[in-house]
């Protein structure tokens, strides 16, 4: 089965129809395809680094970009399974039922850019030993990295929002018919899934993760597509990023997710996905009472 027909208007997010079978693949394999793939290249930085532990928590510049790679590569199966699935064009799995619109990315991401790094200099006042940061330094190993960010972060966030946003999220959807269960199964569906695969056991960490989950999913399901979601996310990765190499003093900033690496402070980041999933709520409504 395909799209929704005329007559029963489905939200985006819950647009899509397929048998019980097909959305546990499009839930599965692409999250599979993505951790083989960074193991794989993790033992490859290992040997050219001649690291005796590749899966160690330090993030070197080629441990980054093997993470930015393996996500970006993970998206296309998920939007190729996806499409095969629910017989759809991909186009469709980016937004419905208007076309993505990249004007909208842009706007987006400027609100968005606006938000977190009022976020980021909130936790620099209020918590500045949270994030574990040491000191400014730069380094070529503070500038290898940066040119990384600037270049693949952008594709590892737009990656995950593929994989969970327009893969994950309708797929889990489809299995319920009524259009707002569906979407509360979807939501909660992509958002553990997503937290599940950054691999954190702290329990602050692990509920940021959900609540990022929660928040650009409903990023997407108010806007109609991923313009908002991938802006979101783009933004937040790359200013964060960016800031934690600066003050890791010139050395690879450390990346430990493990039980009491998260605390209170991610309340305030937590803020800032409320702000713009506000945000988003009321550009959507003036361009709706606008007509367009």
């Amino acid at each position: 089965m395909t799209l929704e027909q005329p007559t029963e208007v489905r939200p985006f997010g819950a647009h899509l129809r397929m048998s019980g079978w097909k959305p546990l693949v499009v839930i599965v394999v692409p999250s599979a395809v993505m951790l083989i793939l960074q193991i794989l290249l993790y033992q490859l930085v290992g040997v050219i680094e001649g690291s005796d532990d590749p899966l160690a928590a330090t993030f070197t510049p080629l441990k980054f970009l093997a993470v930015n790679l393996s996500v970006g590569a993970a998206a296309l199966p998920a939007i190729t399974l996806l499409a095969w699935a629910a017989k759809v064009p991909w186009r469709v799995l980016l937004s419905a039922p208007r076309a993505f619109d990249p004007r909208r990315l842009w706007r987006y991401l400027l609100g968005a850019a606006l938000l977190v790094a009022a976020g980021i200099g909130a936790v620099a006042v209020v918590a500045p030993d949270a994030p574990g940061w040491t000191a400014f330094g730069v380094s070529a190993t503070t500038i290898a990295m940066l040119a990384l960010v600037l270049v693949t972060t952008p594709i590892q966030a737009a990656g995950e929002e593929l994989m969970f946003r327009a893969a994950v999220l309708p797929a889990a959807a489809s299995w319920v018919r009524a259009a707002r269960p569906a979407l509360a199964v979807g939501l909660v569906v992509s958002s553990l899934a997503f937290a599940v695969m950054h691999g954190s056991t702290d329990p602050w960490l692990f509920g940021y993760y959900a609540f990022i989950g929660v928040s650009t999913g409903l990023m997407a399901i108010i806007s109609r597509g991923l313009e908002a979601p991938i802006a979101f996310h783009v933004a937040n990765n790359v200013l964060m990023t960016t800031v934690n190499t600066l003050m890791a003093d010139g050395a690879a900033f450390p990346l430990d997710r493990s039980t009491d690496t998260g605390d209170a402070s991610l309340l305030i980041l937590a803020a800032v996905n409320v702000g713009m999933v506000v945000l988003v709520w009321l550009r959507e409504r003036r361009a709706k009472g606008a007509g367009r």
